[in-house]
């Protein structure tokens, strides 16, 4: 078994669901490599995380976000974790409802994402930074 891992910073990005799957990809140039096998996408952050969904239109991004922020609102009195800002704690929420990682299957030397799949970032804070993501793939 062969095991490829990079980390990689991706530069801060403004609130919002993004579309980071060229990057990934960019981040693997040794994926080809692998036969079969799976690619574990990590993020190293609590009020960020990672989905995957359509890649085509750009109007599902903005309704998660929509969404998301209907779902887990800012300002609520009932938070204690407040000291960060407004954003900080359905930042975490949102993060945790999502998840830190994404595991895809390589297939013949590529991820196999579906035709209308992409890798998101979801970038809950207003001011996040930039993020790092640890890429593992492992395989035959």
């Amino acid at each position: 078994m062969t095991i490829y891992q990079q980390i990689i910073s991706l530069p801060e990005k403004p609130r919002g669901f993004h579309l980071i799957t060229r990057e990934v990809v960019r981040a693997l140039q040794d994926i080809g490599n692998i036969r079969t096998g799976m690619c574990q996408v990590f993020i190293q952050h609590t009020s960020a995380s990672l989905t995957i969904n359509e890649n085509a239109d750009p109007t599902v991004r903005e309704d998660f976000e929509m969404f998301f922020n209907k779902t887990v609102k800012e300002n609520d009195p009932a938070y204690k974790h407040d000291y960060e800002g407004a954003d900080d704690m359905p930042a975490h929420l949102k993060a945790s409802l999502l998840g830190s990682s994404v595991l895809i299957p390589i297939h013949n030397g590529q991820l196999a994402l579906g035709t209308w799949q992409g890798i998101y970032l979801c970038e809950h804070r207003n001011h996040g930074g930039s993020r790092s993501l640890v890429i593992t793939a492992w395989g035959q």
